[in-house]
């Protein structure tokens, strides 16, 4: 057998590919701390939503307007802020969302009337939009492109544990000390990332600055958008985000526990361990696509779609059970099968991200990352409505996952071949252009 053959081949570094190492790990962490201390205030609703509907004195669909309200300001500010951290950087784009959401948690606190909720919520869904997206930035200029997907995946992951400290810390404090103190309380972690974002964050490695722009004003934001859009790797990361993000978000978010509690007849203590089940089935999945999809980047689309499969299955099977309840058994399956929605969104800027250039990656992301967003934005309002509608029937409520899915699947299928004929032809220019770089 030939040497060619049989020794694997070594991985190409091209020039301007950010090194990685210990330094990179300990910036991005910084960063990864930011997006914690923002999930944990963004979730922190979904174990209060029945305290919240109590102190307010609101039904399921005002209720469910704090989420939407979060999710609609979250979705809408995604190309904004992508456009932000391509001109101004990590940091201070990072520095804005941390004041931002801390002050909407801390306004929740002390809110004494629905409307001034409301405003907190949608200031916190400001400042939280802003933290992925540059995550995701910082993770492209201090590591090498080969790591991207892993890196995605952990940054997801860190995320979920944020999720799982509200579940499991928050939801005890809430019970404990009551709302204003829980609340409150809360909003210390945001000026403790906040020091350290000011102290120890670099928007990138030494001698890995990124190359000016001299345009700007409203030519070079419709640029930006329109030269991301066209990118069908772009799209596709969209949609593919769309469909496998919302069941998981919805749940946690908001639904898991009323649809548990009352609709399943489970305590709030049984209720509260599934829904950390399903972030802790997240937290592992995720590691394990991260893994799969950076060695196979094959892979990105069976294990997205098998995704999909899976989650419609898992809420078919509860929500056809006799009398509305479903066993135990079923119960811990959906919530397994739930977790691996995050890993599975994430997957989608997998294919933005190798179809854009440096420049245009917080843009691409953010096209991204507002599709899962707007899909959950929907299903909430969606199931909020249909409870209302129909007296708290949990079955035809939750049937509205069944449409997003299907309209999501439908996308990505009619992208994918765009999006493999791309790939092919950027996968032989860079070949040609590593050829040619000198040594």
């Amino acid at each position: 057998m030939s040497s060619s053959t049989s020794r694997p081949t070594a991985a190409v570094t091209l020039p301007g590919d950010p090194p990685g190492g210990r330094r990179a790990v300990a910036v991005w962490s910084i960063g990864v701390a930011v997006y914690f201390v923002a999930v944990i205030f963004r979730t922190s609703l979904g174990v209060a939503g029945l305290d919240a509907a109590d102190r307010f004195h609101v039904n399921a669909s005002a209720l469910s307007t704090f989420s939407i309200l979060q999710l609609l300001v979250y979705a809408g500010m995604q190309i904004p802020v992508g456009l932000l951290v391509d001109r101004l950087g990590t940091k201070k784009v990072l520095g804005i969302g941390v004041v931002l959401f801390t002050a909407g948690q801390l306004g929740f606190a002390f809110s004494p009337t629905y409307g001034s909720a409301l405003a907190s919520r949608a200031l916190l869904g400001c400042g939280d939009a802003m933290t992925f997206i540059s995550v995701l930035r910082l993770g492209t200029r201090w590591f090498p492109a080969r790591r991207g997907p892993l890196v995605a995946q952990l940054a997801g992951l860190v995320g979920m544990a944020g999720n799982l400290v509200s579940t499991l810390v928050l939801a005890r404090l809430l019970h404990g000390v009551g709302w204003t103190w829980a609340f409150g309380g809360s909003a210390v972690a945001g000026a403790v990332v906040l020091v350290l974002l000011a102290l120890f964050l670099k928007d990138h490695p030494e001698g890995f600055e990124p190359a000016p722009q001299s345009h700007r004003g409203a030519a070079y934001v419709r640029r930006q958008i329109a030269a991301s859009w066209r990118e069908p790797g772009t799209r596709l990361g969209m949609w593919v985000h769309f469909t496998t993000q919302f069941p998981a978000m919805v749940f946690l978010l908001l639904w898991g526990l009323p649809f548990l509690v009352e609709a399943q007849g489970l305590s709030r203590g049984s209720a509260g361990d599934l829904l950390t089940l399903v972030v802790l089935s997240n937290m592992a999945v995720g590691l394990v696509y991260g893994q799969i999809v950076a060695r196979h980047h094959a892979a990105r689309l069976p294990l997205a779609l098998g995704t999909v499969a899976a989650t419609a299955v898992a809420w078919a099977a509860t929500l056809a059970c006799p009398g509305g309840r479903a066993p135990m058994w079923l119960l811990v399956v959906l919530c397994v099968v739930l977790g691996a929605c995050g890993p599975a969104s994430m997957i989608g800027f997998d294919f933005a991200r190798p179809a854009n250039p440096a420049e245009r990656q917080g843009t691409a992301s953010g096209i991204t990352n507002m599709g899962g967003f707007v899909a959950s934005m929907t299903t909430l309002f969606a199931i909020g409505v249909l409870l209302d509608a129909t007296g708290d029937d949990y079955r035809v409520a939750f049937s509205a996952v069944f449409v997003l899915q299907a309209v999501g699947v439908s996308q990505i299928l009619r992208l994918r071949g765009r999006v493999a004929r791309r790939e092919r032809e950027r996968l032989v220019a860079s070949r040609v252009e590593t050829v040619h770089v000198p040594a």
